[in-house]
């Protein structure tokens, strides 16, 4: 997973206009028209043209492969309003920490994967209907992963960290994956995908972070100091970043620094620094 973390960040370095500016806004717009569109028909069949079918898509409705994320999870328009807040406030929090390359990358890499999923269930005789509900879901586990004490008022009364509604999330994941017959229950799994490759180690932070508080404060800073400066000698530089590979000799005006939340001496470039997978060793 880091390995593929990494490509993604020298692949957006590579193409800074590659991405979606505000993608989260755009999401939440679409959800709206759609939920008026639905208001409006009386008939009802309106909606499930918007959902992901792979039969229908096989027979040349192919907008359903990108409109199924903007299907709201609710006909209520409180329920809506409030589901709809959450998902923009996480999404435009990512797309501000990572960049709107890699939030384009993450939010589609969802979509791509619940698409893949539908088609091989399809493949098996199981022609059913998707809406984005588990993807969007999904924003507040990477959100809890990177900030896990932002506290959130439920109905703007109750104060609930970012942490525990990331449970509570993990929690309705559970359900489905446990009551959904077998080859459906991989749809949620599907939506998660993407949370795994680009903030699996901070989840897993979340889980034992007693364990890695300790293993931090048990690193040998001297031991490992050296042994930076005898790879230094070793090669024609002294800082080296280690997601893009730029190092000071190549690009003297870059400024590089060492991540204090990484164990041991990992070096980043000024691009890279607050954007990066924490190393455990």
């Amino acid at each position: 997973m880091r390995k593929l973390n990494n490509a993604i960040s020298r692949f957006c370095y590579r193409h800074p206009r590659f991405g979606i500016p505000h993608l989260m806004a755009v999401v939440t717009a679409a959800n709206v028209v759609v939920w008026l569109l639905m208001v409006m028909d009386t008939t009802g069949t309106l909606a499930t043209a918007f959902y992901f079918n792979p039969g229908r898509v096989l027979q040349g409705q192919i907008w359903r492969l990108v409109t199924f994320p903007f299907v709201p999870d609710t006909s209520s328009p409180i329920f809506m309003i409030l589901a709809l807040y959450f998902y923009y406030f996480q999404g435009t929090a990512l797309e501000r920490h990572w960049g709107s390359g890699p939030f384009t990358i993450f939010y589609l890499g969802g979509m791509l994967a619940t698409v893949a999923v539908g088609f091989v269930l399809y493949a098996f005789g199981y022609n059913a209907s998707y809406s984005g509900t588990y993807l969007n879901l999904s924003l507040i586990f990477a959100f809890a992963a990177l900030y896990p004490d932002t506290v959130f008022l439920i109905c703007f009364i109750l104060p609930v960290k970012a942490k525990w509604l990331a449970l509570l999330d993990a929690v309705v994941y559970a359900f489905a994956v446990v009551t959904l017959p077998f080859p459906l229950k991989l749809i949620p799994l599907a939506a998660v995908a993407n949370v795994l490759v680009f903030c699996g180690e901070d989840l897993l932070a979340m889980i034992r972070p007693y364990r890695k508080v300790h293993s931090r404060s048990s690193v040998n800073f001297r031991k490992e100091a050296a042994r930076i400066r005898r790879e230094q000698k070793a090669q024609n530089y002294t800082r080296k970043c280690e997601v893009c590979g730029r190092t000071d000799t190549d690009y003297p005006d870059l400024e590089f620094r060492y991540c204090s939340q990484c164990q041991g001496y990992h070096c980043f470039c000024q691009d890279h620094i607050n954007n990066h997978q924490h190393r455990d060793k």
